[in-house]
C-alpha cells in the first residue's frame, strides 16, 4: 500500500513535531544542496527551530547571498540606474553601427572599398552620385546668376552716380561761364582802350610855340571842390581859369 496523504496542520503533540522537524528539515537542506549543485545555482537557506535555534545552508557565501538579495529586493533605485545604464549601453551599440554605416558609404562615394559591392550595390551608387552632382551644378547656377544680378545692380547704381555728377559738373561750369561772362562786360576806367572812349584824367599837350608854354604849375593852397555831375569837359576850363589867376597875381 501507498503512502498515505499527510493532512497539513499543527502537530500537537510535542515528541512527534520534534522528530517530524529533523527529518523534514535535513530533507529539505538536501534538496537546497542537490539543487545548488544540479543547476548551478546561488541557494541560501535559513531555518529556526520553535525553539529559537539557527539552520542555515548557503551555496555561497550566506552574507553575500543576503546582500544581493537586499539590493534586488529593496534598492529599486539601483534596479532602475541599471535599466537605465543597459538601455544607454544598447543606444550607444546602436549609434556605433550607424558610424560605421556612414563611414564605409563615405569611403564607397568616394571610390574607396569598392571591391565587395555587387552590380546593383555600384548602379545605385551611380545613380546618388549623378543625383548630387545635379544639384551640385544647380547650385552652382543659381550662385552665379545671384552674383551676376548683383553686379547688374551694381553697374546701374554707378551709372546713375555717374549721370548725377554730369549734371553737377555741366550746372557748376555753366555758372562759372556767366560770371566769366558779366567780369568782361563791366567797363576799366583806366584802360585807354575802353568802350567810354573818354578819359576823365587830363592830359596835357605840348604846345608847337615856345612862347604858347604855359608856365609851370605853382602852388595851389587850398583844395577846389566841385560837383561830379558837371562833366568831365568842365574840370579842366576851371583848372585853366585858376591857372590864369595865379600867374596874374604872381606878375
Amino acid at each position: 500500500m501507498g503512502r498515505g496523504r499527510v493532512e497539513l496542520k499543527r502537530i500537537e503533540n510535542k515528541i512527534n513535531r520534534q522528530v517530524t522537524f529533523s527529518k523534514r528539515r535535513n530533507g529539505l537542506l538536501k534538496k537546497a544542496y542537490e539543487l545548488s549543485v544540479l543547476c548551478d545555482a546561488e541557494v541560501a537557506l535559513i531555518i529556526f527551530s520553535s525553539r529559537g535555534k539557527l539552520y542555515e545552508f548557503g551555496s555561497a557565501s550566506m552574507t553575500k547571498t543576503l546582500e544581493r538579495y537586499q539590493r534586488c529586493c529593496f534598492n529599486p533605485q539601483d534596479n532602475s540606474a541599471e535599466r537605465e545604464t543597459q538601455s544607454w549601453y544598447q543606444e550607444v551599440s546602436k549609434l556605433k553601427a550607424k558610424y560605421e554605416s556612414l563611414q564605409r558609404t563615405q569611403r564607397h562615394l568616394l571610390g574607396e572599398d569598392l571591391g565587395p559591392l555587387s552590380v546593383k550595390e555600384l548602379q545605385n551608387l551611380e545613380k546618388q552620385l549623378e543625383g548630387a552632382l545635379a544639384q551640385a551644378r544647380q547650385r552652382k547656377t543659381q550662385i552665379l546668376m545671384e552674383q551676376m544680378e548683383e553686379l547688374r545692380r551694381k553697374e546701374r547704381e554707378l551709372g546713375d552716380m555717374n549721370k548725377q555728377l554730369k549734371i553737377k559738373v555741366s550746372l557748376e561750369m555753366s555758372s562759372l561761364e556767366a560770371e566769366g561772362q558779366g567780369l568782361r562786360a563791366i567797363p576799366c576806367p583806366w584802360n585807354p582802350g575802353s568802350s567810354s572812349g573818354t578819359n576823365s584824367f587830363p592830359i596835357h599837350v605840348q604846345a608847337s610855340n615856345p612862347m604858347e608854354i604855359e608856365s609851370e604849375p605853382v602852388l595851389q593852397i587850398g583844395y577846389h571842390h566841385y560837383n561830379l555831375g558837371e562833366g568831365p569837359s568842365s574840370v579842366p576850363r576851371r583848372m585853366a581859369v585858376e591857372s590864369n589867376i595865379f600867374q596874374g597875381w604872381t606878375l
